[in-house]
């Protein structure tokens, strides 16, 4: 059936797609298209420039340019009459954001969303912006009048677009060539990494630089592993400092729990409301790591926090992972999360009220807009109670009663939309968070949720030829698989192995990565493209390594194959993670502050790296007891792998040849540390197995 036929006078042809985000302008009177040949046969045939716009679901910022212009016929009769228009998702397309983003960078000097691109029918861009008024207003022009102006010059001046768009691409293309010169990448940039941080880090505050901030966990991650190659630093205390100030702050959500995306202050109190997953992924991961190095119970019940809100609110019945929260709701920002004091009191009473409202620096004049209030601790917990006078514990219970009648309470409000699609790469990030949690923390709640995602990741985003794909939602599966998403998912899934021993995790995650190289790999300069041989070729072929808000799948993988090297003996998988950190080491030594998920990988490279191999009866609790021994202390640069007495070790033997020898010692558990390429004795009792890592930890 031809689809425009389908469409009624209210609807477009975004009416068809799965994308929440998509769905959201179905019903705008622009006609919009998704991206695909139709829209690029409909541009060429109707000699027409293509209008492209790509947001996201929980874009703030993209629904006040929906609102304003998409929603409006005046702007649809402009868009409609010059342009053919494309809504693109770029959760589901990254790659085509991430190579119109480098036009708008390259252009404007910055980016963001919703991004707004004006190309020639071929793809080639001329024009490039963010958000766009309506009518001009604060030294901004308005939408109206550019693209006026721009469909003047398409029918009267088309050489100088044509021109433009041509430099403007050949631009691009070269800017994405990797510099194949190398240099030295190791300890000092490491040190130099760490010197960048300190140099903007916040002391009072915590986090790094001035408004607004971003939590960046993987600077974090980073900061804990200098911090155990160079013990005189500062680098744990900072981290300390920024996860303790994040989590008294309004951005993190007090009643509900997790954080939210940024804040807009530099002291972490008014966030941008929106919740996204990959967020709660790597920051329960700098949490629980923190816990591990520090033993503070604090780090880890902010882990436990984050993980309920999880699955809770964001785990689908299936068990995959759902990608983001709105920051809005009732077409206002924060509305949801937000208090007036009367409120909290009425809900309450005046005694409970008014020791929450004080601790949570709830007051009638507010911290927000129009008398409303973020919930943030305003005095530490220690302080607090002894400035009142109480019982801890009697504190503690009454604070998380009242938490909880006004998370019952806010529960009746109108929720932010949730968007619903399950993504594979911000899925293998939460797989592993999880996984850590369950091997930190001991809560098998969370290794059911991890085993249930994975399985749900392999058996409904994994094609038959081994494939991944990008998107699941309503029983679709779609878009061919980023390199994020087999590097995430491949992270997840080694997490997996280590949480559960189950040698089919392991198995899978081999399995992906060897698609990924073939796919992915670059093999004349080295290095992973963002798009793989599967995915549509586009005006430029990237590779990433740079670490934003989230880590590159270059930075993610090189660590996935020193770890893999190190599980199974494929030496192979270390010279490809040698290969990969020198074909970007250039940009590594000269701006190390930019890559500091892969500086940890740096740091595993440079070692010791320990394989830890633990032989026996799992069914034993002296075995339980070494396993958790070992998993209880901040060990970042190892792997653990476990030989089961019960079994038929044929299949971890295959994967993994050099513990095949590695039995239990006279019917005892036994473990078998290796550091630095070379076995040390085995050692059959905890004491002893204490005293081991207590020297790799001293050293």
């Amino acid at each position: 059936m031809n689809k425009n036929k389908e469409i009624n006078e209210h609807n477009n042809l975004l009416i068809h797609e799965k994308s929440p985000y998509l769905l959201q302008h179905a019903s705008n009177p622009v006609n919009w298209y998704p991206w695909g040949d139709d829209a690029f046969q409909r541009a060429k045939k109707e000699d027409k420039p293509i209008f492209l716009s790509i947001g996201y679901a929980t874009c703030h910022w993209c629904h006040v340019m929906a609102h304003e212009s998409f929603e409006d016929q005046e702007v649809a009769r402009v868009l409609n009459e010059h342009f053919v228009s494309i809504k693109v998702d770029r959760e589901e397309r990254p790659d085509i954001d991430q190579v119109y983003m480098s036009v708008c960078q390259a252009l404007t000097g910055s980016g963001g969303w919703p991004l707004t691109i004006i190309m020639t029918p071929d793809g080639k861009p001329f024009f490039a912006a963010t958000y766009i008024p309506k009518t001009a207003r604060m030294g901004m022009k308005g939408i109206i009048d550019i693209f006026n102006r721009i469909s003047d010059l398409w029918k009267n001046d088309r050489n100088r677009i044509v021109k433009a768009s041509n430099d403007i691409t050949e631009a691009i293309q070269e800017k994405s060539i990797v510099n194949t010169d190398t240099l030295a990448v190791g300890k000092d940039t490491l040190r130099k990494a760490y010197e960048e941080l300190y140099s903007g880090f916040d002391a009072k505050w915590g986090g790094f630089g001035k408004a607004p901030k971003f939590p960046t966990p993987h600077n974090l991650t980073f900061l804990l592993r200098w911090a155990e190659r160079s013990s005189n630093s500062n680098a744990l205390e900072i981290v300390k400092k920024t996860l303790k100030s994040m989590r008294q702050g309004g951005l993190f959500d007090q009643i509900g729990f997790g954080f939210h995306r940024y804040s807009t202050d530099e002291k972490w109190l008014a966030p941008h409301f929106e919740k996204m997953i990959y967020d709660q992924a790597l920051l329960s991961i700098a949490y629980i790591e923190a816990y591990l190095k520090t033993k503070d119970q604090f780090y880890a019940q902010v882990g436990r926090e984050i993980f309920t809100y999880i699955l809770r609110d964001m785990t689908s019945p299936e068990g995959g992972f759902y990608s983001a929260e709105d920051a809005d709701s009732e077409g206002e920002e924060g509305k949801f999360y937000l208090w007036k004091k009367d409120e909290v009191i009425n809900k309450l009473g005046e005694k409970t009220g008014e020791l929450f409202c004080q601790y949570y620096g709830i007051t009638k004049q507010g911290n927000f807009e129009n008398k409303h209030n973020i919930p943030h601790i305003t005095t530490g917990e220690i302080d607090f109670i002894k400035l009142k006078k109480i019982d801890i514990e009697r504190f503690r219970l009454k604070i998380e009663e009242a938490r909880r009648i006004l998370f019952d309470a806010r529960d009746k409000r109108i929720h932010p939309l949730k968007d619903d699609k399950i993504l594979t790469a911000w899925n293998g990030l939460m797989i592993a968070a999880l996984a850590k949690g369950y091997q930190a923390l001991g809560e098998e709640l969370y290794l059911d949720a991890a085993r249930k995602a994975a399985n749900f990741i392999l058996r409904n985003l994994r094609k038959s030829d081994g494939m991944l794909l990008r998107r699941y939602r309503k029983g679709e599966a779609a878009y061919s698989g980023y390199l994020n998403d087999y590097a995430f998912f491949v992270w997840g899934l080694i997490e997996l192995y280590e949480a559960t021993f189950d040698v089919n995790y392991l198995d899978e995650a081999l399995s992906l990565n060897d698609v990924m190289i073939d796919h992915f790999w670059d093999k004349e300069h080295g290095g992973l493209y963002f798009s793989g041989k599967a995915n549509e070729t586009l005006i430029i072929r990237t590779k990433e390594a740079y670490d934003g808000a989230l880590p590159s799948g270059n930075s993610v993988a090189a660590l996935n194959f020193l770890r893999l090297s190190r599980l199974t003996g494929n030496i192979k998988l270390e010279k490809m993670a040698d290969q990969l950190i020198k074909t970007f080491s250039t940009q590594l030594a000269g701006f190390p502050i930019g890559f500091t998920q892969f500086l940890s990988a740096v740091d595993y490279m440079i070692g010791p790296a320990i394989e830890i191999v633990i032989a026996g009866d799992p069914v034993k609790g002296t075995t339980r007891e070494m396993i958790e021994t070992v998993r209880n202390n901040f060990l970042p640069n190892s792997v653990i792998l476990f030989h089961n007495v019960n079994l038929d070790n044929k299949r971890i033997e295959a994967v993994s040849p050099f513990i095949k020898d590695m039995g239990s010692i006279d019917g005892k558990t036994t473990v078998y540390i290796c550091e630095g390429y070379a076995c040390g004795i085995p050692v059959t009792d905890i004491e002893s197995l204490k005293l081991e890592i207590k020297k790799i930890l001293s050293k």
